[in-house]
């Protein structure tokens, strides 16, 4: 791989003499692959005994894996499309281990797209709690959407937003904020090897100013004690430690805390910088066996007078129950043996279960909020592909489970008609292995099918 002349001469002030010669030596390695079982849908051990492909153990985060390198297509795995699994490059999930989410926690994804971190804080609320996910570039929150559809989540909010705009109107909402931030992506050169082509010292430092400008937002949304964990997937001192720096000299209320790990480097602490204990910030690259990551875990002390400037976010108002919605509640009863787990709301011909505890929604361009479940026909309602991917195989009335292996599996997925020795009519979801990857509708032993077009395999 040739690497430009600008970056090894970066990477020469990063390493000393001894590590740089390995890092290059590992440089030359393939990247790593690596996925991480979504515990929402199914647990570790069993998704091992099904699942064909070698897994290695990652230390980066509970419930992640290596892959071999010469694995492809798992995009198209009856499991990935059940939501049993997240591709994610095993350093990169580090992220999420050290901003720690916890049951009930309400926290902020500032640069969610296309949501590997968003779905792995998620599984740790189990349910509770509040994941917001934010990608101001509008044309990426399709993927995010889908993803958080895929893997069965409940308690999301999607919305494309300036960080200056989300982060003032929701001040002092959230327990916890990451800030996964736009880089020059000089960790995943191995990976993507065009994104060398696009880089260039001016890059950096255009990366720069827009990743302060994006912290200097995020600490509005946090509150007193809250965390917020800054992160990026590159090697460079500019992005990294200088930012934290600069960062740090300026918010007096912002202390950093030590990330205490044997799976990383500590950060570069220069001379100048030595009071602020940079080096509690941690650094991972290919010696350590991952890519290029930089982790920085910072903690609100205490409001600043900006903070106390702001308002509140205001609690969102749940709508009184409204006539219309009698034929949605219907449905429900009719598709699952379980209570409703949020408020059902409708906008515009839509049903939308909505989590608890939201904020005020109003400016904030939100795409999603909670479970997409029904359309509304006027006389009639059709339930929606996300109402079957967030429920459990036990709160469905109405099933067909197929094995991995089976021929109507890959039939389904490709969005063929399935004959069906069942008695079962209307709405069936269908299973693989006990979880939902989609649904039709049964008449006459013919199961119609109704997996979205666009998620089938070719």
């Amino acid at each position: 791989m040739i690497l430009p002349n600008d970056f090894l001469s970066e990477m020469k002030n990063i390493f000393n003499e001894s590590d740089y010669d390995l890092f290059l030596k590992h440089y030359n390695d393939h990247c790593f692959k690596g996925l991480r079982v979504n515990t929402l849908k199914i647990n570790p051990e069993k998704f091992k005994k099904i699942f064909e492909y070698k897994l290695k153990v990652s230390p980066f985060c509970e419930n992640g894996f290596y892959i071999d390198e010469n694995v492809e297509k798992l995009g198209k795995h009856p499991l990935h499309h059940a939501g049993a699994f997240y591709l994610q490059e095993p350093s990169a999930s580090f992220a999420v281990t050290v901003l720690a989410p916890k049951p009930y926690d309400k926290i902020l994804d500032l640069c969610a797209a296309p949501g590997g971190k968003t779905t792995q804080i998620a599984e740790k609320l189990k349910g509770t709690g509040l994941i917001w996910a934010n990608e101001f570039i509008k044309n990426r929150t399709s993927s995010l959407i889908s993803n958080i559809e895929r893997l069965g989540i409940k308690n999301a909010v999607v919305s494309s937003c300036s960080t200056d705009i989300i982060c003032k109107k929701l001040a002092g909402f959230f327990d916890k904020v990451l800030v996964d931030a736009p880089c020059s992506g000089e960790g995943m050169f191995r990976k993507n090897p065009k994104a060398i082509l696009e880089w260039s010292k001016e890059y950096v430092k255009s990366c720069t100013t827009r990743q302060l400008e994006i912290l200097e937002n995020a600490k509005y949304a946090l509150k007193k004690d809250g965390f917020l964990v800054y992160s990026t997937c590159t090697f460079s001192l500019e992005e990294n430690e200088d930012v934290i720096r600069k960062f740090l000299e300026k918010n007096k209320n912002f202390e950093l805390c030590e990330i205490k790990t044997n799976l990383a480097r500590p950060a570069i602490c220069s001379p100048q910088s030595s009071a602020l204990n940079l080096n509690f910030a941690k650094r991972i690259t290919p010696i350590e066996n991952g890519e290029g990551h930089f982790f920085a875990k910072l903690q609100k002390k205490f409001l600043s007078d900006e903070d106390l400037s702001l308002k509140e976010a205001l609690p969102y108002k749940y709508r009184k129950e409204e006539k219309t919605i009698f034929n949605a509640q219907k449905l429900y009863s009719e598709l699952f043996n379980s209570s409703i787990y949020g408020n059902l709301e409708k906008f515009r011909d839509y049903y939308f279960i909505l989590p608890q505890s939201l904020p005020d929604l109003k400016g904030l361009n939100v795409l999603r909020a909670g479970v997409l479940f029904c359309e509304d026909k006027k006389t009639y309602t059709i339930p929606c592909h996300a109402a079957f991917m967030a429920a459990k195989h036990e709160e469905i009335n109405q099933k067909i489970n197929f094995n991995l292996n089976s021929k109507e599996i890959r039939s389904f997925l490709k969005g063929e008609e399935l004959k069906v020795d069942s008695d079962l009519k209307g709405f069936v979801a269908v299973l693989v292995e006990n979880m939902t990857v989609g649904f039709g509708k049964i008449s006459n032993g013919k199961l119609k099918n109704k997996y979205p077009k666009g998620l089938r395999n070719n």
